[in-house]
Protein backbone atom coordinates (compact mmCIF):
# COMPACT_ATOMS: atom_id res chain seq x y z
CA UNK A 1 0.00 0.00 0.00
CA UNK A 2 3.24 2.51 0.55
CA UNK A 3 2.76 6.04 1.81
CA UNK A 4 -0.16 7.51 1.20
CA UNK A 5 0.28 11.18 1.70
CA UNK A 6 -1.52 12.31 -0.69
CA UNK A 7 -4.46 11.15 -2.66
CA UNK A 8 -2.91 8.08 -3.47
CA UNK A 9 -0.81 6.90 -6.92
CA UNK A 10 -3.10 4.20 -7.72
CA UNK A 11 -6.26 6.52 -7.28
CA UNK A 12 -4.71 8.99 -8.51
CA UNK A 13 -4.15 7.25 -12.29
CA UNK A 14 -7.84 5.87 -12.37
CA UNK A 15 -8.80 9.84 -12.11
CA UNK A 16 -7.59 11.00 -15.27
CA UNK A 17 -9.69 8.75 -17.01
CA UNK A 18 -12.26 11.36 -16.21
CA UNK A 19 -10.26 13.38 -18.71
CA UNK A 20 -10.72 11.29 -22.20
CA UNK A 21 -13.88 13.09 -22.98
CA UNK A 22 -12.29 16.82 -22.45
CA UNK A 23 -9.59 15.50 -25.12
CA UNK A 24 -11.85 13.68 -27.37
CA UNK A 25 -13.80 16.97 -27.81
CA UNK A 26 -10.23 18.96 -27.99
CA UNK A 27 -9.23 16.44 -30.75
CA UNK A 28 -12.84 16.49 -32.47
CA UNK A 29 -12.85 19.88 -33.03
CA UNK A 30 -9.90 20.29 -34.50
CA UNK A 31 -10.57 17.86 -36.74
CA UNK A 32 -13.62 19.58 -37.56
CA UNK A 33 -11.68 22.73 -37.96
CA UNK A 34 -8.95 21.46 -40.17
CA UNK A 35 -11.60 19.91 -42.66
CA UNK A 36 -14.32 23.01 -42.29
CA UNK A 37 -10.96 25.60 -43.03
CA UNK A 38 -10.07 25.68 -46.97
CA UNK A 39 -14.20 25.73 -47.52
CA UNK A 40 -14.28 29.25 -45.08
CA UNK A 41 -15.02 32.54 -46.30
CA UNK A 42 -12.53 35.19 -46.88
CA UNK A 43 -13.81 36.47 -43.58
CA UNK A 44 -14.81 34.85 -40.33
CA UNK A 45 -16.64 36.12 -37.30
CA UNK A 46 -14.66 37.43 -34.57
CA UNK A 47 -17.20 38.20 -31.91
CA UNK A 48 -20.84 36.86 -31.86
CA UNK A 49 -22.86 38.85 -29.19
CA UNK A 50 -26.41 38.53 -28.79
CA UNK A 51 -27.45 40.08 -32.07
CA UNK A 52 -25.01 37.41 -34.10
CA UNK A 53 -21.95 38.18 -35.55
CA UNK A 54 -21.56 41.87 -34.41
CA UNK A 55 -17.47 41.96 -35.59
CA UNK A 56 -15.66 39.85 -38.33
CA UNK A 57 -11.74 39.43 -39.25
CA UNK A 58 -9.40 38.30 -42.31
CA UNK A 59 -9.55 34.19 -42.59
CA UNK A 60 -6.10 33.00 -40.22
CA UNK A 61 -5.68 30.08 -38.04
CA UNK A 62 -5.07 32.09 -35.57
CA UNK A 63 -8.54 33.41 -35.81
CA UNK A 64 -10.36 30.67 -37.74
CA UNK A 65 -8.78 28.17 -34.43
CA UNK A 66 -9.94 30.33 -31.72
CA UNK A 67 -12.27 27.69 -30.30
CA UNK A 68 -10.02 24.96 -30.36
CA UNK A 69 -7.17 27.54 -28.63
CA UNK A 70 -9.53 28.21 -25.87
CA UNK A 71 -10.76 25.12 -25.34
CA UNK A 72 -7.16 23.84 -25.34
CA UNK A 73 -6.12 26.87 -23.04
CA UNK A 74 -9.18 26.02 -20.90
CA UNK A 75 -8.49 22.31 -20.77
CA UNK A 76 -4.64 22.43 -19.60
CA UNK A 77 -5.81 25.29 -16.64
CA UNK A 78 -8.80 23.01 -15.24
CA UNK A 79 -6.42 20.04 -15.41
CA UNK A 80 -3.48 22.02 -14.17
CA UNK A 81 -5.95 22.76 -11.02
CA UNK A 82 -7.38 19.03 -11.00
CA UNK A 83 -3.38 17.94 -11.18
CA UNK A 84 -2.79 20.25 -7.74
CA UNK A 85 -5.98 19.41 -5.81
CA UNK A 86 -4.95 15.44 -6.09
CA UNK A 87 -1.69 16.57 -4.84
CA UNK A 88 -2.68 18.23 -1.94
CA UNK A 89 -1.94 16.51 1.28
CA UNK A 90 -5.81 16.12 2.72
CA UNK A 91 -6.61 17.95 6.43
CA UNK A 92 -7.59 14.14 8.02
CA UNK A 93 -3.96 12.91 6.91
CA UNK A 94 -1.64 15.90 7.88
CA UNK A 95 0.12 15.84 11.56
CA UNK A 96 -1.26 16.92 14.65
CA UNK A 97 -0.04 20.82 15.14
CA UNK A 98 1.80 21.16 17.96
CA UNK A 99 0.49 24.72 18.66
CA UNK A 100 -2.53 26.95 17.81
CA UNK A 101 -0.54 29.15 15.44
CA UNK A 102 0.01 25.40 13.34
CA UNK A 103 -3.53 24.39 13.81
CA UNK A 104 -4.45 27.56 12.46
CA UNK A 105 -2.46 26.97 9.55
CA UNK A 106 -3.60 23.63 8.67
CA UNK A 107 -7.23 24.94 8.35
CA UNK A 108 -6.79 28.27 6.73
CA UNK A 109 -5.72 26.58 3.39
CA UNK A 110 -7.86 24.69 0.56
CA UNK A 111 -7.00 22.06 1.58
CA UNK A 112 -9.47 18.80 0.72
CA UNK A 113 -10.51 17.66 4.15
CA UNK A 114 -10.12 14.00 2.80
CA UNK A 115 -8.46 11.91 0.05
CA UNK A 116 -12.33 10.84 -0.77
CA UNK A 117 -12.81 14.70 -0.92
CA UNK A 118 -9.82 15.24 -3.10
CA UNK A 119 -10.70 12.60 -5.81
CA UNK A 120 -14.55 13.84 -5.74
CA UNK A 121 -13.13 17.45 -6.41
CA UNK A 122 -10.86 16.08 -9.41
CA UNK A 123 -13.76 14.08 -11.11
CA UNK A 124 -15.83 17.42 -10.95
CA UNK A 125 -12.99 19.55 -12.53
CA UNK A 126 -12.73 17.14 -15.11
CA UNK A 127 -16.27 16.86 -15.81
CA UNK A 128 -17.03 20.46 -15.53
CA UNK A 129 -14.31 20.98 -18.37
CA UNK A 130 -16.22 18.38 -20.48
CA UNK A 131 -19.17 20.38 -20.50
CA UNK A 132 -17.12 23.84 -20.75
CA UNK A 133 -15.84 21.86 -24.31
CA UNK A 134 -19.61 20.93 -25.33
CA UNK A 135 -20.58 24.33 -24.84
CA UNK A 136 -17.91 25.13 -27.57
CA UNK A 137 -19.58 23.29 -29.77
CA UNK A 138 -22.41 25.16 -30.91
CA UNK A 139 -20.11 28.44 -30.92
CA UNK A 140 -17.36 26.73 -32.97
CA UNK A 141 -20.58 25.93 -35.69
CA UNK A 142 -20.95 29.22 -36.46
CA UNK A 143 -17.56 30.19 -36.55
CA UNK A 144 -16.80 27.35 -39.08
CA UNK A 145 -19.99 28.67 -41.27
CA UNK A 146 -18.82 28.48 -45.04
CA UNK A 147 -21.31 31.57 -45.68
CA UNK A 148 -20.75 35.04 -44.43
CA UNK A 149 -24.03 35.29 -42.14
CA UNK A 150 -24.81 37.58 -39.51
CA UNK A 151 -27.50 35.79 -38.31
CA UNK A 152 -27.60 33.48 -35.28
CA UNK A 153 -30.09 31.24 -34.09
CA UNK A 154 -31.14 32.26 -30.18
CA UNK A 155 -30.70 29.02 -29.04
CA UNK A 156 -26.74 28.61 -30.70
CA UNK A 157 -26.18 31.44 -27.92
CA UNK A 158 -28.98 29.61 -25.27
CA UNK A 159 -27.41 26.10 -25.89
CA UNK A 160 -23.70 27.19 -24.57
CA UNK A 161 -24.75 29.67 -21.68
CA UNK A 162 -26.77 26.64 -20.27
CA UNK A 163 -23.94 23.74 -20.46
CA UNK A 164 -21.50 26.51 -19.17
CA UNK A 165 -24.34 26.86 -15.95
CA UNK A 166 -24.61 22.95 -15.60
CA UNK A 167 -20.73 22.76 -15.77
CA UNK A 168 -20.66 24.42 -12.25
CA UNK A 169 -22.92 21.99 -10.56
CA UNK A 170 -20.49 18.94 -9.92
CA UNK A 171 -18.01 21.76 -8.61
CA UNK A 172 -20.24 22.92 -5.93
CA UNK A 173 -21.55 19.74 -5.08
CA UNK A 174 -18.28 18.67 -4.16
CA UNK A 175 -17.45 21.79 -2.73
CA UNK A 176 -20.36 21.74 -0.52
CA UNK A 177 -20.23 17.82 0.52
CA UNK A 178 -15.92 18.85 1.29
CA UNK A 179 -17.28 21.32 3.44
CA UNK A 180 -19.64 19.33 5.50
CA UNK A 181 -16.29 16.87 5.88
CA UNK A 182 -14.33 19.75 7.30
CA UNK A 183 -17.30 21.06 9.87
CA UNK A 184 -16.85 17.23 10.95
CA UNK A 185 -13.16 16.87 10.70
CA UNK A 186 -13.09 20.10 12.91
CA UNK A 187 -15.33 18.80 15.40
CA UNK A 188 -13.80 15.31 15.70
CA UNK A 189 -10.64 17.20 16.16
CA UNK A 190 -11.71 19.48 18.88
CA UNK A 191 -13.75 16.54 20.68
CA UNK A 192 -10.23 14.44 20.70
Amino acid sequence: MGDERHTGERHARELWWWAVPSVLLLVGMTVWGVVRYPDLPDRVPRHIGPGGVDAWGERGVGLAFMPVFAYAGLTVVIAGCAWMVGRRTPQDRMPPAKNVWAAAAAVSDNRPASAASARRTVKALLLCNALFGLAFLPMAWVHWRTEETEAVAWWLLAAPLTLVLLSMVPVLLAAWRDLGERRALREHRRAA
